[in-house]
């Protein structure tokens, strides 16, 4: 165990007594049984998700859930990307993607796709070889573009809506981030052999999955377990230029309360940042 200071990336918790889980910086104290690291060493954390205790000038954090920060990785970018990035690969990893340069792609969907975790996942789903169609507010077409959806629906339109691209064909697989969309539409969007990942699912497709022979067959709820070298893996590619963190706004310590604002509005582009 250490104690690190730095950057926080406010954590929209399922519980609101956790105030946060990602964090990057300085180590400026180790317990005796850490032998990876030493004082002095910067680094990006996930904590505990039950504990977290992010939102602080120091926090203690885990060897088993800490990884160097590469030159060129900057704390900010790095603290935005643990919880929200590891979601993302996890997802990505779900419908079979390797990233081992032999990935021949899918017709995929990825909703919510200015969120923290959705712009992590079009970034990881391009490396993957998939053809990605995206979902998000008309804000963030252009951005979302930019992260290399090869197309993007404004989801407030009626295409959006039915999540249906403009060559009206259908999906191998679906990651779904946005909580609104429910079982009954995702269902057809879905090719024959289609797949929904649910990363943030709604009662009603939590229900589905469970009581529904159907839905227990095509829809699966992601449960986020990648660890130390899945996190490793996504500082690698930081460090090669092939992902980058979206930021939506950086907040001083004094102003956290802003950060929090913001990120309860569930309008944030990509990530929000606390400086310390």
């Amino acid at each position: 165990m250490w104690i690190q200071k730095g950057f926080f990336r406010p954590f929209l918790p399922k519980f609101p007594f956790i105030p946060g889980t990602d964090v990057a910086g300085e180590i400026v104290e180790v317990g005796s049984a850490v032998r990876e690291f030493k004082p002095g060493d910067t680094v990006v954390s996930k904590l505990n998700f039950w504990k977290a205790g992010g939102l602080a000038e120091y926090v203690a954090a885990s060897e088993g859930n800490t990884v160097a920060l590469p030159t060129g990785v900057s704390a900010a970018d790095a603290a935005g990307f643990p919880m929200a990035g590891l979601t993302a690969l996890q997802g990505v990893k779900t419908i079979g993607t390797k990233f081992d340069g032999r990935d021949t792609g899918a017709n995929i969907l990825i909703t919510a796709a200015s969120s923290g975790v959705g712009t992590y996942a079009v970034q990881l789903a391009k490396l993957g070889n998939h053809h990605v169609t995206a979902t998000c507010g008309a804000r963030n077409l252009e951005l979302v573009s930019s992260l290399g959806a090869d197309e993007v629906l404004d989801y407030m339109t009626p295409e959006g809506a039915a999540l249906m691209n403009s060559l009206g064909k259908k999906y191998d697989y679906v990651i779904n981030i946005a909580k609104a969309n429910r079982w009954s539409v995702l269902k057809t969007t879905l090719s024959g052999q289609g797949r929904v990942v649910d990363v943030a699912p709604n009662l009603s497709n939590i229900v589905a999955s469970f009581t529904t022979l159907f839905a227990r067959r095509k829809l699966s709820l992601l449960n986020q377990s990648l660890g130390k070298e899945d996190l490793r893996f996504l500082l690698e590619l930081m460090e090669e230029g092939k992902l980058r963190t979206v930021v939506d706004s950086r907040h001083p310590f004094e102003k956290a309360a802003e950060a929090w604002e913001k990120v309860f509005s569930c309008h944030a582009t990509g990530k929000v940042i606390v400086d310390m």
